[in-house]
């Protein structure tokens, strides 16, 4: 027997994105967004409100970073969320992050988050917060790297839980792609 929840936005795992923007002044700025994912190929979607700076950003400079928040870094993560660069200019400073530009895009990578994708805006849709930005390079810290491949249990990501309002750890394999469903043709 099924419960019925009504309309919920509920999805398992919610990828927890850390959006970095610069403003007009080449300050960086960071956010949380956790609704959001891969769109098509090389292009990914986020939905990020009119009323955010980063918003702001985006429409100004056309080109974002999207850092995985990991394990390592949940404090921090949640800080640049519940913290709006509208009000407190200093909040990467305050959460202990420091940036460094990308060399593909117009925008921050945040050092110490190890794993980034570095993104051109493809389009904004100022009325649903929608946007979509193409994927013009990941780049990843050597220490999340197992034989030259980004490793999920180095980088130890971390989903957003919108039920319970809480952060949870990816966990183990449970199967090959691709090949797992051979068993049953």
């Amino acid at each position: 027997m099924r419960k019925n929840f009504g309309k919920q936005t509920c999805v398992y795992p919610m990828p927890v994105f850390i959006v970095g923007t610069y403003d007009e002044n080449d300050n960086a700025d960071a956010m949380n967004a956790a609704w959001g994912g891969i769109y098509d190929d090389y292009q990914i979607a986020i939905c990020i409100a009119p009323n955010h700076k980063t918003a702001k950003n985006l429409l100004l400079k056309k080109a974002f970073t999207v850092s995985i928040a990991d394990v390592k870094h949940v404090a921090e993560c949640d800080y640049v969320g519940i913290v709006s660069a509208n009000t407190e200019p200093e909040k990467l400073k305050k959460a202990g992050f420091t940036v460094t530009k990308s060399d593909f895009v117009d925008a921050p990578i945040i050092n110490e988050l190890p794993m980034c994708l570095e993104c051109e805006m493809i389009s904004y849709d100022n009325a649903t917060g929608c946007m979509v930005g193409k994927i013009v390079n990941v780049s990843a810290d050597e220490s999340i790297l197992t034989d030259g491949k980004i490793d999920p249990a180095k980088l130890q990501p971390i989903t957003y839980d919108s039920v319970n309002h809480t952060y949870i750890k990816l966990g183990e394999v449970v199967g090959k792609a691709f090949c797992d469903g051979n068993k049953l043709k």
